[in-house]
């Protein structure tokens, strides 16, 4: 089975060019428009390996979506990579310190957000 990764975004471009790349890198893949959103679909889907995650965004932003995450003993060890447009060292050292294990700055390149996944989820390349 391949992994499952949740791409939380608010923007539906965004969600469509990270989901497609790792679909094509052979990965599962489950979207979230918000934190809480994600909070919510992340009950109903516990197995989930990695969770990339934007920082600005309506009703629960990236950060306060970490702190609950870290809170809830049933998911709090899910690894977590940040994709945003912030590049601020203030909100890296939070994410970082709330156990976000990276950070990616818009526009990604997919290769690199690839090759973060396969790494912090433990798979390899697809053929």
């Amino acid at each position: 089975m391949n992994a499952k990764i949740m791409v939380v975004d608010d923007s539906l471009m965004v969600r469509q060019q990270v989901g497609g790349t790792l679909k094509a890198a052979g990965f599962e893949v489950v979207e979230a428009h918000d934190g809480a959103d994600a909070l919510k679909r992340l009950a109903g889907a516990p197995e989930t390996a990695l969770i990339v995650l934007d920082v600005n965004m309506p009703v629960m932003n990236g950060i306060e979506f970490l702190r609950c995450l870290r809170r809830d003993s049933r998911v709090s060890g899910v690894p977590v990579v940040m994709l945003t447009t912030e590049g601020h060292p203030q909100l890296m050292q939070e994410a970082k310190a709330l156990g976000a294990k990276g950070w990616i700055i818009k526009p990604f390149k997919a290769d690199q957000l690839v090759a973060t996944v396969q790494k912090l989820t433990k798979t390899a390349a697809v053929p």
